[in-house]
């Protein structure tokens, strides 16, 4: 399979002649896919809570099309958004627990995304108090993807890494219908179809995908059932109604972690503890939103926006004990744009708010090898409130060169726990705070900016995160006594710019970004481990600086450098924590550690990414595609105390594509590998294992493929 995938390369590259490259010979298709990257002072990002152009903005922001992927692996968020500067992504078990960390923040999460509010079409995909997981995202649904960094809670509820907003693929412009279809090594297959529908006054959107895996170690195989819908209509010229919608329902095993002994004798074996109570995932959740938006003037200087949405999810979890959750919630937001100017200067000025709670029972049972046992041994009541509004105001100091930008959000966050078999160890805990930003933009040439900002952040613990554990003040309450909310003080200073020159036969289109980031974070959340159950703690302070780096530039016609690199210097800097520690004779030990001066766990100080790529027009009907990635990732500390440190890892990945279209029909086959020399390394870290069991091997060497069947009207 090796051997006959280069040969394909090889072929690829032949036949696209790149030594006698020919500018005439391009299309307008082409053309059009390679512009949406370049052009990011005409690309508008709506992540921000006011629609706005990349190169006003005065902070870093990536937007990345389902173009720029549609050859590539789309399995889980990793395979897409591993080119982009400053996210470092680990990903467990393929898409559904994968880290998601943003200059440091969500590092600490050894389960879900925490500290980076997730949207799926604006909407929150994160829970009320900042817990994700992302079953629902299906990248063939997906249209673009917006990628807010840094600190972002000035406008979203316990985002102080950023926000990711995933986009539907509702803004195309033909009726069509699509069935697809991936494969790939440990028994990857994902089947599906995706119809869009388009009349003057509507746009329906339907995707479902059933994805299924094997997966590359034992017990860790996946089946996924997900469905996205979407609908736009357009009562009037001013106004849009949208119905979004989604379901999922699928199962997933964990093989668990393992020792640094177990890893060097075999990387992808199992834990037994974990095979022995057959830990799993079994989830079903959906959620339905209406949003309405309307302008109230024929200059569009009022604009309103009213979103509301229902979510329901059922979720099995076995552990050490086999949990049952039902949850149901409702939400909603809304946002008020004013557009003026004073003394001739533009003003923009919004006001927003949202609404979100979440309620249910939490059963808990024995777990008889994977089976609920019959007994029930605790139910609990949560709710978790989360009620917030914020301000944000952007004045033209200097029309359409010098922007200042000012944001403010208050939060309260609300936690209820009542045991509803015993009556007692009822708890309640409530977070609130407001956090300020203010950014300036300066705009050196039309489409080179340099911007700046300064900002509070805001980040409570998830309800899991709040768990009571043996060493705390108070063992008597459900919830933690001890544990606060982390805040930080977040600065940045970036740079970044686009250079065009069709006209040009080199160095056609440059896209570029810099920036600096420095952060303070106070009581910051990590978690650790007491055998096997985790909980989180508070560390006192820490200093994470660091440096993002992104490069995005055309050659020639369709001849593509991406480059991305982040440079992270995090360190606790008053940090003393009691632990719990087993001697080699199974004593426990009760021990008090300082950490100050130790680097922060699972954050590798280099992190490097670069993708080269080629487009070429083969013929009137065949566009071909090439491409090759290489990823460094330094090594990284894998609890608070700096005891062991993973080594670093270089991977290379390629793949190929055909675009082929004839007439109102198109047939688009893709192939590829990952780890192309089969390299051993650590791809997720389990952060502060009382049992060392802190690592969790990457995928070896696979194949991939794909065929997508096309039909457009």
């Amino acid at each position: 399979m090796y051997k006959l995938l280069s040969f394909a390369f090889l072929c690829v590259l032949f036949k696209s002649g790149i030594l006698e490259y020919s500018f005439a010979q391009s299309s307008s298709k082409s053309e059009e896919d390679t512009l949406k990257t370049y052009q990011i002072d005409e690309v508008i990002v709506s992540g921000t809570r006011t629609p706005m152009k990349v190169i006003d903005i005065p902070y870093s922001v990536e937007r990345i099309d389902n173009v720029d992927y549609k050859f590539d692996k789309k399995v889980g968020i990793d395979d897409v958004l591993s080119e982009t500067p400053g996210l470092f992504l680990q990903s467990r078990y393929g898409n559904h627990d994968v880290r998601i960390s943003i200059r440091g923040f969500g590092s600490r999460s050894n389960s879900g995304i925490r500290g980076i509010r997730i949207l799926q079409d604006g909407i929150p995909e994160s829970e009320p108090d900042g817990q994700t997981r992302i079953e629902s995202i299906d990248f063939q649904s997906v249209g673009s993807i917006e990628v807010v960094k840094g600190n972002a809670s000035s406008l979203y509820t316990n985002a102080p890494g950023g926000v990711v907003n995933f986009i539907s693929d509702l803004n195309f412009q033909k009726t069509f219908g699509v069935q697809f279809n991936e494969f790939g090594s440990f028994g990857l297959s994902s089947n599906g179809f995706k119809v869009g529908a388009k009349t003057n006054n509507y746009r329906y959107l339907s995707t479902y995908n059933y994805h299924s895996a094997a997966g590359y170690r034992e017990h860790s195989q996946d089946y996924w059932h997900i469905y996205n819908t979407g609908l736009e209509v357009t009562p009037s010229e001013r106004s849009r109604l949208s119905m979004l919608a989604y379901y999922v329902s699928g199962l997933i095993k964990l093989p668990g972690s393992i020792t640094k002994a177990e890893l060097g004798k075999d990387p992808f074996q199992t834990n037994s503890r974990d095979v022995s109570r057959d830990a799993k995932r079994i989830t079903q959740k959906g959620r339905v939103g209406l949003r309405f938006e309307t302008s109230l003037d024929e200059d569009n200087h009022n604009n309103i926006e009213v979103t509301t949405y229902g979510t329901i999810k059922y979720f099995e979890r076995t552990a050490r004990t086999y949990r049952v959750f039902n949850r149901h919630g409702i939400g909603a937001s809304a946002r008020w744009i004013n557009r003026t100017e004073i003394a001739d200067h533009k003003n923009e000025f919004s006001l927003g708010g949202d609404l979100f709670y979440q309620g249910g029972p939490i059963e808990e049972y024995d777990n008889l090898n994977g089976k609920k046992g019959d007994i029930l041994s605790t139910l609990t009541d949560e709710t978790i409130t989360n009620a917030g509004f914020y301000l944000q105001n952007s004045f033209s100091i200097i029309n359409d060169k010098m922007n200042l930008l000012l944001t403010g959000r208050y939060d309260k966050v609300g936690f209820d726990s009542k045991n509803q078999l015993l009556g007692v160890q009822n708890a309640e805990r409530k977070f609130e705070k407001f956090t300020p930003k203010f950014a300036v933009n300066y705009k050196l040439t039309p489409k080179i900016a340099a911007y700046t900002s300064f900002g509070l952040g805001f980040d409570t613990p998830a309800f899991n995160e709040l768990d009571n554990y043996p060493l705390s003040s108070n063992q008597t309450p459900l919830l933690n006594p001890d544990l606060k909310p982390q805040t930080s003080t977040n600065f940045e200073l970036g740079v970044k710019g686009t250079y065009s020159a069709d006209d040009n036969d080199y160095f056609r289109r440059v896209f570029f970004e810099a920036t600096f980031f420095n952060s303070k974070i106070e009581d910051e959340i990590v978690p650790f481990e007491v055998f096997g159950d985790v909980f989180y703690r508070n560390a006192a302070k820490t200093n994470r600086t660091g440096l993002e780096f992104g490069a995005d530039a055309e050659f020639i016609y369709g001849l593509r450098l991406k480059a991305a690199y982040t440079f992270s210097n995090f360190t606790y800097d008053d940090y003393v924590a009691r632990t719990i520690v087993q001697d080699t004779s199974g004593n426990i030990i009760l021990k008090d550690n300082k950490f100050a001066g130790n680097v922060v766990p699972s954050v590798p100080k280099h992190n490097l990414s670069i993708s080269l790529s080629y487009t070429r027009v083969l013929d009137d009907h065949t566009t071909g595609f090439i491409k090759t990635h290489f990823m460094s990732i330094s090594g990284m500390y894998v609890d608070d105390q700096n005891s062991e440190k993973t080594e670093g890892y270089q991977l290379l990945n390629a793949n190929i594509g055909l675009d082929v279209v004839f007439d109102h029909f198109n047939v688009l086959v893709s192939a590829g590998v990952n780890n192309i020399a089969n390299k051993t390394y650590v791809g997720f870290v389990n952060i502060n294992s009382t049992a060392q069991q802190f690592y969790e091997a990457g995928e070896p060497r696979n194949y991939f493929g794909g065929i997508n069947l096309g039909f457009t009207l």
